[in-house]
């Protein structure tokens, strides 16, 4: 494992930075490896350092399914949080801009400030990724870079997918807390959902705690994936996980079903 302790940016807070490489990379240097970029990167490897003791161990996922054929091997890049900038950092911007003024002016003071997900998608795509592609022997198209998270995290990346289209070609969204965006983000996908023919999306949500509130706001987005030209199965997947709740030890046990989606 790789460690950029403070990662430097023009654009966010520095923060660490982990990069996992798959079994093998030393040995094969003449190959190149998608990219899976993680959010909540202390939540992502070990225990010892994630936010509640429980890691997803998402590397172990991914080996396991990499000796069943069920994925390629894969870089994972754990992107830290920076404490409760998180909030700000992962709530989409755009779909607040389909409120009037007056009424974004109530909601924004209400969330602390003008969300701060543009500025933290711009580190993503403008400095994280460049120093990735240069380091590590990447693929570095759309069609070989993915991006997940969960709760919030699963909201900045179906916002990294739509926002940059050509640079994100799958998305996994664990839990994704619907609530941060409740009114806005249907006009908002309506608009910007990307291109089917070129992107994959993952859902899922639990019943439990906090994801007992995801599943009428999941369903409205399930018909707008449909309207927008995307099949279930194929290259969009929604998933409900009945008794799971809002935690790390619920996403660290299915993580292995978007990896196998996104990386096939």
């Amino acid at each position: 494992m790789d460690r950029y302790e403070n990662f430097p940016s023009r654009y966010v807070l520095p923060r660490h930075v982990d990069v996992w490489l798959p079994p093998g990379y030393e040995t094969a240097p003449d190959r190149r490896y998608p990219v899976l970029y993680m959010h909540d990167g202390q939540n992502c490897f070990d225990p010892a350092e994630s936010s509640f003791g429980k890691a997803w161990e998402v590397q172990t996922a991914l080996e396991r399914l990499m000796a069943k054929g069920q994925a390629e091997p894969a870089i994972i890049v754990g992107i830290w949080n920076v404490g409760m900038r998180r909030y700000l950092e992962y709530r989409p911007a755009r779909p607040f801009l389909h409120l009037l003024p007056a009424a974004r002016a109530v909601v924004t003071a209400g969330l602390g400030g003008w969300p701060h997900s543009d500025a933290y998608l711009a580190f993503l795509v403008n400095e994280l990724k460049p120093h990735i592609d240069a380091q590590y022997r990447t693929q570095p198209a759309s069609a070989h870079t993915a991006i997940m998270g969960s709760s919030m995290g699963g909201l900045i990346s179906l916002y990294a997918i739509c926002e940059y289209p050509e640079i994100f070609g799958a998305a996994g969204c664990l839990s994704t807390h619907w609530p941060a965006v409740e009114g806005v983000i249907e006009p908002y996908l309506r608009d910007c959902l990307p291109d089917p023919a070129t992107h994959r999306i993952y859902f899922d949500f639990g019943t439990q705690t906090l994801d007992a509130l995801y599943r009428p706001t999941q369903q409205l987005v399930d018909t707008l994936m449909v309207e927008g030209g995307y099949e279930s199965g194929v290259n969009w997947i929604t998933r409900e996980y009945p008794g799971d709740g809002h935690f790390e030890t619920y996403w660290a046990n299915r993580v292995h079903e978007p990896i196998k989606f996104m990386l096939s």
